[in-house]
């Protein structure tokens, strides 16, 4: 009860905020919304910021400087929101917010941009900010080197801990995290890594090369973003540093980053587990939709049409025995669900690495084991149910059996055909929901209507 008026309170004082805000917007009362603005948390600065009008934007970026705009653009998930938002702007104050970003932030935007803006801005930009910018677009998209920064605190080996400690308060007002301090030798290879935990504790005179940890845990430049993310959930990292072929180290990603991959990796895969090319976005049109959502659309078209040109090879079992078309929809739809299952299991441990050679093949054993017991389970269930229904033991035995077969069959096929699209290189996920329960529905619809033809004479 007290943390509802907590709630409550806290909810009136943050209206009340905003209405103070909005007020001195439209007031022209710069100082007074600068004073309210800065206040706030940055995430509620955006928040606020992108409920505005385009004409309150323009206002508030004269309010403002290029930092502290820079830092809420920072705070935006979404990245067509922020190239919007940086379009909007006149060129030179834009240029000035990327060049105060986070290079990779700033690398971010620009990478969707056509190339005369990019051009556009990198030319009005500081050129010290230019160059990092510059390093940093010329790599792979999706790789270790595109979502790294070059903002971190680096020193070498044959300092001591005061001139470490030093360097530190300087360049930590530039630097994306202070947590790790990356030890180079002469020649500016990683030799070593060092917390600031151990940096505060040690003696002022020690050398670094004495209490750095020599085993550095790093990646290279070229290696995959979904690759990295992985190693980062693995060893537990707040960041990680990247190196070329030769060791030297280039720049370091961090954790935020990082999330960001793992969101971007998490909607991608859903969408080809919906079959979708794209996930849909909320400014999407309908025909953007409908460029994203056709192809798969078509695939699965021919693929339903191999499915009816099967049922209609058993047409002649169907005139005799009626009855069986009933139970046509229950076994397709029960090999779509245990298909997409066993997709979704492995799926994801594919994509988390979870499994090994060997554990791929007790994946395989586990979940043929799981479709056998429950294939048994419902087809008993379902007979049952159709002898009291129609009180036809045949009948019962014919649809228990497909049933049986079909699950075990359709899990073993939600499992094998990812394993088979990663061993021929294409991404499991595009082994989609769709795809399965489509393949799945002819498998069924062979199991059942062979089965049929098995139990004719009886049936008749």
């Amino acid at each position: 009860m007290e943390s509802n008026k907590y709630d409550k309170k806290y909810e009136e004082q943050y209206e009340q905020h905003w209405q103070k805000l909005q007020q001195a917007l439209e007031q022209d009362n710069m100082e007074g919304f600068r004073n309210e603005f800065l206040d706030m948390h940055p995430y509620d600065q955006a928040m606020f910021f992108m409920e505005q009008t385009k004409a309150a934007r323009l206002k508030i970026y004269t309010y403002l400087s290029p930092e502290e705009v820079g830092n809420i653009i920072e705070i935006m998930d979404d990245e067509k929101q922020r190239r919007a938002l940086i379009s909007e702007m006149d060129p030179r104050f834009a240029s000035m917010v990327l060049a105060k970003m986070f290079a990779d932030n700033a690398v971010d935007i620009l990478s969707g941009m056509d190339k005369d803006q990019i051009a556009s801005f990198l030319t009005i930009m500081n050129q010290e900010a230019a160059k990092e910018i510059k390093k940093l677009l010329h790599y792979e998209e999706k790789t270790a080197g595109s979502i790294m920064t070059t903002e971190y605190v680096a020193t070498y080996k044959t300092n001591t801990v005061q001139q470490t400690m030093q360097q530190l308060k300087e360049q930590a007002p530039d630097a994306e995290t202070i947590y790790y301090m990356y030890v180079l030798d002469d020649e500016k290879r990683l030799v070593g890594v060092l917390s600031l935990r151990d940096l505060i504790v040690a003696d002022e005179d020690t050398l670094i090369e004495d209490v750095m940890i020599e085993k550095v845990v790093a990646v290279s430049v070229g290696k995959d973003q979904e690759e990295v993310a992985q190693m980062m959930r693995d060893y537990d990292f707040l960041a990680l540093p990247v190196v070329d072929f030769q060791g030297h180290l280039l720049g370091i990603i961090t954790v935020d980053d990082i999330l960001d991959v793992m969101e971007e990796e998490a909607s991608d895969d859903y969408s080809k587990l919906a079959g979708v090319s794209d996930m849909d976005k909320p400014s999407d049109t309908a025909v953007v939709s409908v460029r994203k959502r056709l192809p798969w659309l078509v695939i699965l078209l021919f693929l339903g049409m191999l499915t009816a040109s099967l049922i209609g090879r058993f047409e002649e079992t169907l005139n005799q025995v009626s009855v069986l078309a009933i139970f046509i929809p229950l076994i397709a739809g029960m090999a779509g669900n245990s298909g997409t299952q066993a997709l979704a299991v492995a799926v994801r441990g594919i994509a988390n690495g979870d499994y090994d050679k060997q554990g791929k093949a007790r994946l395989v054993l586990r979940e043929g084991a799981t479709g056998i017991i429950n294939g048994i389970i419902c087809g008993i269930v379902i007979m049952i149910v159709i002898y009291i229904w129609k009180g036809k033991f045949y009948l019962g035995l014919l649809v228990g059996i497909s049933i049986a077969a079909t699950l075990f069959v359709a899990t073993l096929a939600g499992v094998l055909v990812p394993m088979l699209m990663e061993r021929i290189k294409i991404d499991p996920a595009v082994a989609s929901g769709p795809f399965i329960t489509t393949i799945n529905d002819i498998i069924s619809i062979l199991i059942y209507f062979s089965m049929a033809t098995v139990f004719m004479k009886f049936l008749l």
